[in-house]
């Protein structure tokens, strides 16, 4: 496996009940169990699976939680279908189209989506993210309000243009891109996610073969989520965009969603 991070990735379990399963996550991502040089640790404990970047400065440890946190905020006062999200997947009376999450990360915004009652395919490539995708979806299917809307998301591992290149069966209706590109600005790095995943992660440099991809399989729309003032991927000029305080969404539409 691949990996950006300076010093290498251990796994470790915080407490040695979970010694078992800290060494089934090592044999499953191909990483060891002991590195004494490692820049990042994968750790597995009471909480599920959650990766800590090692050293003095590092931020608190990332995680996927749909059940509790910000997503269960977002989930209860987030704004509905009224959001800039749901709007620009097409999202309107009688209509929830399937979507195809191709950058899936955390699976945030696949969640807002799923807790809509969009059906969501999320395609996640680097191996770690995945995991802890995994991990977040496995933990919350089994809570009595959150189970039905992850259970509206399934997770592919892999990368998304080679997926979306050889897709077997229907193609979704809209696909969902939020790729990560080169920030200039400093304080797009604020952001403890963003900390711990860009050395792990990197950018997406094949933005336009993402969009592409994306293009040539979906049946309605592309939908694609930038900063706000960043530039549109090189190739074909969306239709129109959404625009929010920090973010917008750039809208390549191919026919039209109805109930």
């Amino acid at each position: 496996m691949e990996q950006q991070a300076d010093g290498g990735i251990r796994v470790e379990a915080l407490t040695a009940e979970y010694q078992a399963q800290a060494e089934e996550w090592a044999r499953r991502l191909d990483l060891p169990l002991e590195d004494d040089t490692a820049g990042f640790a994968v750790q597995v404990g009471v909480d599920g699976l959650q990766i800590q970047q090692l050293g003095p400065q590092a931020p608190g440890p990332v995680r996927v939680d749909f059940v509790e946190g910000a997503a269960a905020h977002r989930r209860v006062y987030g704004g509905g279908s009224g959001q800039m999200i749901a709007k620009a997947v097409g999202i309107a009376q009688g209509v929830r189209p399937q979507v195809l999450d191709a950058t899936a990360g955390l699976g945030k915004d696949a969640f807002v989506l799923a807790s809509l009652g969009c059906q969501m395919t999320l395609i996640e490539r680097q191996p770690l993210v995945a995991a802890l995708l995994q991990d977040g979806l496995a933990r919350a299917a089994g809570d009595a309000e959150v189970g039905p809307i992850v259970a509206r998301m399934q997770l592919l591992a892999g990368n998304a243009i080679e997926r979306m290149r050889n897709w077997q069966g229907e193609p979704p209706q809209v696909i969902y891109l939020d790729p990560m590109f080169p920030h200039r600005d400093k304080s797009a790095l604020v952001k403890k996610e963003m900390r711990v995943f860009r050395p792990l992660v990197g950018d997406d440099l094949d933005a336009p073969a993402l969009l592409e991809a994306a293009l040539a399989l979906a049946s309605h729309r592309v939908v694609v989520k930038r900063p706000r003032k960043a530039p549109i991927i090189d190739g074909p000029k969306p239709s129109h965009s959404l625009e929010g305080k920090s973010s917008r969404y750039d809208i390549y539409p191919k026919k039209a969603l109805k109930p």
